[in-house]
Order: C-alpha cells, then structure tokens, then sequence
C-alpha cells in the first residue's frame, strides 16, 4: 500500500471544521528555554518573529469577526517585543486571552512585570509542568527549571489566580517525560493537586494531559533511541473515535508567525497550511468559509486522537 492509500484510509478522514470559537495565534519560535519534547524545536537561536503589522492584521480580524478567544503561543510568546501590545488591544476589544507560558521566562531580564500583568490583563494561563517533582522536571526542562516553577506558581496564586474567580485562571499541561501515552487525565490532575498543595502550598484550575507529538525535537529523540516506529504504532492501535468531538483543530484556526493559516499548531510546523481551496493568510481571513473546512490531517494526527486525547 503506498503512502496516499495509507492516508486515505486513516480513521479520521475526512475531518470537518465545526466553525471557529478561537484564533490561535504563535508569535514566535524563540525561547529562554530547549525542552526535550518540544514540538516547534524552540530555543534561544530562533529568529521567526511575529511583526507589529501581523500583530495588527491579527487585532483586525478579531474586531471583525465573533471569535470568542485569542490564545497566544510561542516559543515563549512573552519574548515577542509586540506582545504586550496584543494582549492588551485584545483586551480593549472584549475578548478571552489564553497566553501559554514555561513559568521560568518570569526570571527572565525585563519579565518580571509579567505575574502583575497577567493579573491585571485577566488573562487565562496555560503553564507547562510535566511532573510534580522536581527530579522528573529537571531532567526533561533543565536543571533548576522546578523550582523556578513553583516561584512563579507562588507568584500567581499569590495575585489572585485560582481564588474561586472565573476571571483568573491557572492551568498546567502535562507531557510524558518519554515514548509513552499519558494517564488518566482526571487521576493525574488530583494527583497534582494533592502533591502541589501538600508540598509546596500550591493551587491551580485544571490539569490537561497532551501526548508528545511525533515531531520536532520529540521526533529526533524516537529517532536516536530507535523508537519512532514503535512509538508511532502505539499511538495506531490506542485510536479512539470518541476523541473526535473535542479535537482542537475542528473548532479553531492557527495563525503563524508570518501570518499563514494552519488547522494547528502542529500543521504549522510540518508546514500543512489550511486546505489549499480556503484563505492561506491572515490579511485574507474569512470566518464563513474557513469555518467549513476540511482539516488537513496526517500520521502525526494519531497523537491528538491516541486514548483519552489531546484536546
């Protein structure tokens, strides 16, 4: 069977948008940070960029359009040096922001205004945490990077996050630390709950469990441990149909550093634009059609529809 048959066959073909609740949008690859898994390969030499007219192409399609969220990635998307400005137009604008963050860019020179600007902003923020010890940390983010973490957990909590408003919410996301699928996502977040707060006093909204995708710098590692094809077949057989429903792609768009459109952030990165018969850029931004599209979909897709999910 040669590879377009293969695709063809995949279980989750065709798979249809069902409109766009959210833009998401990647500011940029640069990072204070070089995680082991990390799907865009970010890191301190990276040089894409969002620019200040991407960044007001994007503040224009929201003042447009009814889409409810703006989430901002990265890298480390605080490192954009437009990023206040967005999130604080977004803001103006009325909408939801979710900013995803690795916690230690707080330490970084000139960062320590984020915490008190996160608050003040009421962002959302979705925060990087693969274990709740210090050891597992350490030897998939960096020596030290833990109780970095914690600080700037401390911080937050401290300003209001997680104190039974719906206004300031903590989220931390949980990646295997190696070429395995992840637990059940309600037992690990009360896990985490128990051992954040027994130990170090700290509190947060909610755990999200996301498989490591077979990509970027987690991809290199399958490759020179020689477990890609195990891996990849693993994810095969623990396809779940019931994943379908909450896939991200189906109910967002992505928006790259240069402004091309992207089911997901993962599609960005393998360079799978949107469907080639639908708006390929943000200056072209038409909610009606890319709302029926047909998402672009690959091998890698096993990673998001593997078990419980990534949604």
């Amino acid at each position: 069977m040669n590879v377009a048959e293969q695709e063809s066959r995949m279980p989750f073909k065709p798979l249809m948008s069902k409109g766009i609740q959210m833009l998401q949008v990647n500011i940029g690859y640069r990072c204070n940070m070089t995680c082991k898994h990390c799907h865009i390969k970010a890191g301190p030499g990276r040089h894409e960029e969002m620019d200040k007219d991407t960044v007001e192409t994007v503040l224009k399609v929201l003042r447009e359009n009814d889409i409810g969220t703006l989430d901002i990635t990265g890298g480390a998307p605080e490192l954009n040096p437009h990023f206040k400005y967005l999130v604080e137009e977004a803001r103006n604008i009325g909408r939801h922001i979710i900013v995803r963050s690795n916690l230690t860019i707080f330490f970084e020179t000139g960062m320590e205004y984020l915490p008190q600007f996160y608050a003040d902003n009421s962002v959302e923020i979705v925060v990087s945490l693969p274990y709740y010890n210090e050891a597992t940390v350490d030897r998939v983010r960096g020596k030290g990077t833990f109780q970095k973490c914690i600080q700037a957990l401390d911080q937050l909590n401290r300003l209001g996050y997680t104190d039974g408003t719906s206004k300031r919410k903590l989220n931390i996301v949980y990646n295997p630390s190696g070429a395995f699928l992840a637990p059940s996502q309600e037992t690990l977040e009360e896990d985490y709950k128990r051992e954040l707060s027994r130990g170090v006093g700290i509190t947060f909204d909610k755990l999200y469990t996301f498989t490591n995708m077979p990509i970027g710098r987690f991809r290199e590692y399958l490759i020179g441990s020689k477990n890609f094809g195990k891996y990849m077949e693993k994810l095969k057989n623990a396809f779940n149909p019931v994943t379908f429903d909450g896939l991200m792609c189906r109910y967002l768009v992505s928006v790259g550093w240069d402004g091309r459109l992207y089911d997901c952030d993962f599609n960005q990165i393998l360079g799978l634009t949107v469907n080639k018969n639908y708006p390929q850029h943000i200056k072209d931004f038409d909610l009606a059609r890319l709302s029926e599209r047909e998402v672009i979909v690959g091998a890698h897709c096993y990673g998001c529809t593997a078990g419980q999910g990534s949604t």
